[in-house]
């Protein structure tokens, strides 16, 4: 399916009013039978359909959109749970809190404290 760019809202709109004049024309008889009334307002209609569908669509997938969002925040709070049960059971040097992809307690760096040489850069 190719890209198309859409009609500008304003163009749409100068269309359905262009059609409801067309309808009150009661004499219309147009030599090309493609712009008959009655192919117009087929046309009209097919529109129409497909812009409900894809109102539809578009909050049909919003939903589905934060129906997905809801389940990866639960599924987020249950592995965080998770992890505080591990660290509660077997401790945060255990081999099984880091298989969840924590750190170990005896892995962070101590900071040093470095003395100070009163301001003096011995370079």
């Amino acid at each position: 399916m190719s890209k198309k760019k859409r009609l500008n809202k304003k163009v749409l709109q100068e269309d359905r009013e262009a059609f409801a004049a067309l309808q009150a024309i009661e004499d219309y008889n147009p030599s090309n039978k493609e712009f008959e009334l009655a192919k117009v307002a087929d046309s009209h209609q097919e529109m129409v359909t497909d812009q409900t569908d894809e109102v539809q669509k578009h909050a049909a997938a919003g939903a589905s959109s934060d129906k997905a969002t809801d389940s990866e925040r639960g599924f987020h709070d249950k592995i965080l749970g998770a992890k505080n049960q591990v660290k509660a059971q077997y401790g945060e040097n255990s081999d099984e809190y880091a298989s969840l992809g924590m750190k170990k307690k005896d892995e962070y760096k101590r900071g040093r404290r470095t003395g100070s040489t009163n301001g003096v850069n011995n370079h």
